[in-house]
């Protein structure tokens, strides 16, 4: 069941030396990786390590938190089957990763390479700036020189370091033709350090190295910013493909031998014991069971399964043995065909155009027109190039785009940290300015707007010697209806009777005897009972008619206040799941929700939303399944809660960390706030360029009023950015 990193073989220099002892090959350790969606602490970090580190094999555990993924060093014979069981018994729920699926998201250079760049322009920045004080408050002559001259040493090899980022952006821009905003950046800070270099080799009273280092310091502070708001993002079609089951157990004239998923073909027989996932699409051969579909089709309770059955990759066998006939293996089976419909719809949102873009296709053209003007006429004024060139520089500084490049940022991180407080993770750059465009909004059912398992209705309808036989039969059994029986039972005080040579009959139910009699808990036509609309599980005692226990699928918490609350701020409310339709009618009765779907493939949900986007509306998508992922890719904004499975919550913009609901609707109104400061910010940007471009163009712009300007504008922006706290 885990991917296992291939035997080398080593020796120490003596045994290479000495034909008498050739090399033998020494097992390597594996690298098992393990999806653990519940946890959320640095408590739940400390409890998984310490179980995996205790379990015999393990050499070394590390979680990561934000992944939400656990990476193991184990011994050779050690497997994943080995490891969930442990973490189930200590709390939390556990899927098996493919690690060489994972492989591009274990660093995060990105950041630490911004971060560093960001430090060096800083400090630089700072020590030219104690030079130019002194050149401002009069310093002359070889003094003045002097000072140009250290500055310059210190500016050329700390902006070709820490400015990368935009020289990059910007050449691959010009490489298609194109203007971004890293152009005018460029081109800012290149024309500051050549017209810098040639006033000091003239002993020219300005030079504009400070303003340059200053510029790009600023920068790359709204860069890091930006780049925090994106840090959690990854690919869901990653994960997804990380899911698919990485071994298999396949059935060769009725002996088993494990094999790579990819060495399986169409046709082979596949061997899924109780707890493991389908590693292909196929039919049942033979067993009976029940198959826990809730991640890929929404379906609240388990399916029962046997011969005839089709099954698709990613479900979960839960109680009996089941032997597959592969029909679908690889690149054609259910899970990733998902998987590319994820792709298709991640490159899709790829095309929004974030307000910083549409700002930057007007400004860039502008102030390079405006700086080419200004140095045309002052040539043909003065005739003087050099003059021409330093006011062309001067103009190109102090309007290059830093409060416009700290716009956004400022009011994300801002925005970001206010929703985080109120549990809700902003994960895309452009999450914000989406939602506040949102007017209809959908929402899955299991797991969503559901808390996504069964709770007993009717404990207090039953006899106390009932309960006490079925909680004996309940605790044999890992049924989901089983367990929530269980825990209601002994939340009630109820002691298990004593029911002897209990037995669980894969997709039936448990049975047993008590005195002498067989007692039996599970479906209605095993028990002898006739089915009827609601979820149950049947009690039958040997010449007494079965008593049913009912269950429901409990409300989230905050669900109603959160749909209340998106009717009342005039957004349509959809409902889309894969239960079936009784579950689904009843649940939006209850919310109140007029327009619903029910019984959906994940297909069927990627498409109502691309058609509700190809009719104008603005949509955002809540849901925490597999089966959500391509819809939530597809919508113009998505939110999944922390409990969901790590391929839904990759494929969303935003995070809801806790159970509860309500704040979905709040982030709208957040981002709403945030959208109206971010215009604000460029409408201050606006001002701050119609000011400073006269002193600019009339060739008043020194570096000290570059500087200054520079930096009033910024700060401003920030600030107004922090109203949002």
């Amino acid at each position: 069941m885990t991917a296992q990193v291939t035997s080398g073989t080593a020796a120490c220099p003596g045994c290479i030396a000495s034909p008498a002892e050739p090399a033998r090959p020494i097992p390597q350790d594996v690298q098992i990786a393990l999806s653990l969606p519940g946890i959320h602490c640095s408590a739940c970090i400390s409890k998984v390590e310490r179980e995996l580190n205790a379990h015999p094999g393990v050499e070394d555990a590390r979680v990561n938190l934000t992944l939400k993924r656990a990476m193991i060093k184990a011994a050779p014979d050690l497997q994943a089957a080995d490891l969930i069981p442990v973490l189930e018994n200590a709390g939390y729920e556990a899927h098996e990763l493919d690690p060489g699926a994972l492989s591009a998201t274990q660093t995060d250079k990105a950041g630490r390479d911004l971060l560093m760049r960001l430090a060096v322009a800083g400090f630089a920045s700072m020590n030219v700036m104690l030079l130019s004080v002194s050149v401002w408050s009069g310093a002359s002559d070889a003094t003045r020189d002097m000072f140009h001259w250290i500055s310059a040493a210190i500016a050329l090899p700390a902006i070709a370091f820490s400015a990368q980022p935009f020289f990059v952006n910007a050449w691959s821009a010009l490489r298609v033709r194109r203007l971004n905003m890293d152009v005018p950046i460029v081109l800012a800070i290149v024309l500051a350090l050549v017209t810098s270099l040639w006033e000091t080799a003239l002993s020219g009273k300005h030079a504009y190295f400070d303003a340059a280092l200053t510029l790009t310091f600023f920068l790359l502070a709204g860069r890091y910013l930006d780049y925090r708001t994106r840090a959690a993002a990854r690919s869901a079609a990653e994960e997804l493909t990380a899911l698919e089951v990485p071994r298999a157990t396949r059935l060769v004239d009725g002996v088993e031998e494990e094999v790579s998923v990819a060495s399986l073909g169409v046709g082979d027989l596949v061997l899924v014991r109780p707890g493991g996932r389908m590693p292909v699409d196929g039919e049942i051969v033979s067993g009976q069971s029940e198959l826990d579909r809730s991640l890929l089709t929404g379906e609240t309770l388990p399916v029962f399964a046997q011969a005839g059955l089709n099954v698709s990759a990613g479900e979960v066998n839960l109680t009996g043995p089941l032997t597959i006939r592969a029909t679908a293996v690889g690149e054609d089976t259910s899970l990733h065909r998902m998987a590319d419909l994820v792709a298709i719809a991640e490159s899709g949102r790829s095309r929004y155009t974030s307000l910083a873009d549409k700002a930057a296709k007007l400004y860039a053209p502008g102030v390079h027109i405006l700086s080419a003007l200004s140095f045309v006429g002052w040539y043909l004024y003065s005739g003087d190039i050099r003059t021409a060139l330093n006011i062309a520089a001067a103009v190109l500084i102090i309007t290059c785009p830093c409060a416009l490049g700290l716009a956004v940022p400022a009011v994300t991180t801002a925005a970001s940290g206010r929703l985080f407080r109120k549990g809700m993770l902003i994960k895309h750059a452009t999450a914000l300015e989406r939602l506040a465009e949102v007017d209809t909004v959908v929402f899955d059912k299991t797991g969503t707007l559901t808390s996504g398992t069964p709770e007993l209705t009717n404990l207090g309808d039953h006899a106390r010697s009932d309960l006490e036989i079925a909680l004996a039969l309940a605790e044999a059994s890992s049924h989901p209806l089983s367990v929530s029986l269980a825990k209601s039972a002994r939340d009630a005080g109820i002691t298990p009777a004593g029911v002897k040579d209990t037995v669980e009959v894969p997709g039936f139910g448990t049975e047993g005897l008590f005195r002498g009699q067989r007692v039996r808990l599970g479906r209605a036509e095993w028990t002898g009972a006739q089915d009827g609309d609601q979820t149950a599980a049947w009690l039958s005692v040997a010449g007494r008619t079965p008593v049913a226990f009912l269950f429901s699928d409990s409300l989230r918490a905050g669900a109603a206040e959160a749909v209340e609350a998106f009717r009342e701020a005039g957004k349509d409310v959809i409902l889309i799941s894969g239960d079936t339709q009784g579950a689904v009618q009843a649940l939006a009765g209850k919310l109140g929700i007029e327009n619903w779907i029910a019984q959906a493939l994940p297909q069927d949900k990627a498409a109502r939303v691309q058609d509700l986007s190809n009719q104008g509306r603005r949509v955002l998508m809540v849901g925490d399944g597999l089966n959500d992922t391509a819809a939530l890719a597809a919508a113009h904004v998505s939110i999944s809660p922390a409990s969901a499975l790590d391929a839904a919550r990759v494929a969303s913009d935003i995070v809801l960390l806790g159970n509860n609901l309500s704040p979905i609707a709040d982030a709208c109104d957040t981002a709403v706030k945030a959208t109206k400061r971010i215009r604000e910010n460029f409408r201050i940007a606006t001002v701050y360029n119609i000011i400073a471009v006269p002193l600019a163009v009339a060739g008043l712009a020194t570096p000290l009023i570059a500087a200054l300007a520079m930096s009033t504008s910024s700060i401003t922006v920030s600030l107004n950015a922090l109203r949002l706290r």
